[in-house]
């Protein structure tokens, strides 16, 4: 019944803890629920913003899940932990966590269980951090045919995960369909509204939105190149220091910049900054060598 009560969390992200720190000292450690009862008592750190103490007890769910051969669980705390390693924009831990996941339920044919459209929405986000769109773009389609299964009935899992794909989709500036993301949690914590975390994510995500005008911008039709692109911009380099880095011409640079401006709706190199802070975009920063954005020069950069 504890098990119960904190898959439910009726009572708020608190007694979820409770509940979920009462199953695991009731269940056997052999139990095949004794993973799930882990499982939860991790979650519910995550939920309440304590991710530093969450990810130990995420791991040890998923190596006992592993252990015992529940693979649901084993599943969903690998996604667990890759959104713990995501807030910390630890990207490089949180593609392999992604990949691990999507893995396990691939091998358990759980490709329709309530925990799928949250693989589906990590492995979105990831791809997107490193340029691949169209994988994204797969992974939120897979995604949002499980949508309907976000349900109140399990409201903390369906709050989180439509508050992952509404950020996927404002990555690919897809306003009009992180509005609709952020209406469907919306109706869920009218009915659910003690979640921790969650309702204040996703108040600060409806504020982002409210900055953008229109619906949309054209950054979804930018190319794996383009996005790869992307970080450089942000940093002194010139063109052809780019071109040197990712071993193309200082022409090929040039003609990529000025795609990106013209898909952003900009015509300069800072606007192009300015729009891809604001809008979230993927791979903007520069692992191991951040460098400020410095004054162009009158070169056409």
């Amino acid at each position: 019944m504890a098990l119960l009560r904190a898959l439910l969390c009726r009572d708020g992200v608190d007694q979820m803890r409770a509940d979920a720190e009462a199953a695991v000292a009731g269940l056997a450690p052999g139990s095949p629920w004794s993973a799930t009862a882990l499982l939860l008592k991790g979650v519910a750190d995550v939920l309440a913003g304590e991710t530093d103490r969450a990810d130990p007890i995420l791991a040890h769910a998923a190596e006992v899940a592993t252990h015992i051969g529940a693979l649901p669980a084993a599943s969903d705390a690998l996604a667990q932990r890759a959104l713990v390693a995501i807030a910390r924009h630890d990207w490089m831990e949180a593609e392999p966590l992604a990949v691990r996941a999507l893995e396990i339920a691939r091998a358990g044919q759980l490709n329709d269980y309530e925990m799928s459209p949250l693989l589906h929405a990590v492995a979105a986000r990831t791809a997107l951090h490193r340029g691949d769109v169209p994988r994204a773009q797969d992974h939120l389609t897979r995604a949002d045919r499980l949508r309907p299964r976000l349900t109140a009935a399990l409201p903390h899992r369906a709050v989180q995960t439509l508050l992952e794909l509404a950020r996927a989709r404002v990555a690919l500036t897809d306003v009009a369909g992180a509005r609709i993301l952020l209406r469907e949690t919306r109706y869920i914590l009218q009915q659910r509204p003690h979640l921790g975390t969650l309702p204040a994510q996703a108040a600060q995500l409806r504020s982002k939105l409210d900055t953008f005008r229109g619906t949309t911008t054209g950054a979804a039709t930018l190319t794996t190149a383009e996005l790869r692109l992307l970080p450089l911009l942000s940093t002194h380099l010139t063109f052809r220091e780019m071109g040197d880095r990712l071993h193309i011409s200082q022409n090929t640079v040039k003609s990529q910049a000025l795609s990106v401006y013209r898909k952003l709706g900009v015509s300069s190199r800072n606007e192009a900054i300015r729009r891809i802070q604001q809008t979230g975009l993927p791979g903007t920063s520069v692992p191991g060598d951040q460098l400020p954005a410095a004054p162009l020069s009158a070169a056409g950069q």
